[in-house]
């Protein structure tokens, strides 16, 4: 038994039926995308159904897709990249995790003092904003960057060569643990290099993530099964459920990751995340870069369809929508696309209410000895 969820990190399918409450009431990410490149395609994901989901097909026309598809709407509290992907895990969060402006200074002051460290900035800006405001000052004074954004997360960001990445990660550790206490989603830690004028962040980032309750993840190792995390997969869940992580650097590292697993294991699950949609182009508005992210995964999708197998199951979500043609720069609270393969069933599963159902189906398909209860599996049966 072989599985694969694969997350398109930030790729909605218009806004949910409670966006209004988050101010995102008309955002939909694909759809807009392709509103805007009229000769924008993407073939191989229309041939499970993209284009029935984004209302781009002939009513008058039957058509026998090659997978299952439909689409989700989240049941927690939130918009972001945690939320989104512990509730596609099967947990679902009632209380949303807190947003700041500005952190409290009582927080601000106890990290300082146990990491023994002082900080410039604790604002809300963009990440790359924030380097070429307090960069220079930065080097001049070794003094890290303390930054969020209208995600729950509290970012840290230091040059490679005033600060060692280390010694980076070692003051957000000390950050994570007296985060929680705020319910902050996220601590990351964002390496950057270059001159001023040209500040670039590297692929040393790191997520430090709250430590989720149980989830499938877990149940699945706990039957024998391996887990196997591609991308930021295991930061999210803080290695809880998970077998082997496989950091990456990229939406085509994280791709090759994800052939190069699925030809070693002829079971097991891969849960891989795909972050340049979200990382690279969602949040700094750039349409044209994310409708070429989509054209390359869209490309490795049909490279890697020939390669799975009837009983296999294959699952193509995403956490939450980020549309670049929308105001600001935050996530959009957006329904997900669902594609399913598995067995060659072409069946709508239409909307789905909660991403759970991807931790729901994950336990029937691997026949886990409870059934996962905040979802409903999408599977018609399991496998013999």
């Amino acid at each position: 038994m072989r599985a694969l969820v694969v997350v398109l990190d930030s790729v909605g399918v218009g806004h949910a039926p409670d966006a209004e409450k988050y101010g995102d009431e008309g955002a939909n990410t694909l759809g807009h995308i392709f509103d805007t490149l009229p000769d924008f395609s993407l073939p191989n994901l229309s041939r499970i159904g993209l284009d029935e989901l984004i209302g781009r097909t002939n009513p008058k026309k039957t058509t026998r897709y090659a997978g299952s598809f439909g689409k989700m709407q989240e049941r927690s509290a939130g918009k972001d990249t945690t939320t989104g992907h512990w509730e596609l895990a099967g947990l679902v969060i009632k209380e949303p995790f807190a947003v700041f402006e500005k952190f409290p200074d009582a927080l601000v002051r106890t990290i300082e003092e146990k990491a023994d460290v002082q900080f410039i900035g604790n604002f809300a800006r963009s990440g790359t904003i924030v380097l070429e405001e307090l960069g220079p000052e930065h080097l001049k004074t070794g003094k890290p960057i303390l930054y969020t954004s209208a995600d729950s997360v509290l970012q840290i960001a230091a040059h490679e060569k005033i600060l060692p990445t280390a010694r980076l990660y070692q003051i957000c550790e000390i950050a994570r643990r007296e985060a929680d206490a705020y319910r902050i989603g996220r601590v990351i830690a964002r390496p950057f290099e270059g001159e001023p004028g040209n500040f670039r962040r590297t692929t040393r980032r790191h997520d430090y993530s709250m430590k989720p309750d149980r989830t499938v993840l877990n149940a699945i190792k706990e039957a024998g099964i391996a887990v196997h995390a591609v991308g930021k997969i295991s930061d999210i869940f803080t290695g809880e459920g998970i077998s082997e992580s496989h950091p990456t650097e990229s939406n085509r590292a994280g791709m090759d990751q994800i052939d190069s697993l699925w030809s070693k294991h002829a079971d097991g699950l891969t849960f891989a995340n795909l972050v340049d949609f979200d990382m690279v182009y969602g949040h700094r508005r750039d349409v044209a870069g994310y409708a070429r992210s989509l054209s390359e995964f869209d490309h490795w999708l049909g490279q890697f369809y020939p390669k799975i197998e009837n009983n296999d199951l294959v699952i193509i979500t995403a956490d939450h929508g980020n549309d670049p043609t929308f105001c600001g720069s935050d996530h959009t609270r957006e329904q997900v696309p669902l594609f399913v393969l598995h067995n060659k069933e072409s069946r709508n599963l239409g909307t789905r209410s909660t991403f759970a159902d991807v931790a729901a189906s994950l336990a029937d398909f691997f026949q886990l000895p409870e059934p996962w209860h905040t979802g409903i599996s999408f599977l018609d049966t399991v496998p013999a």
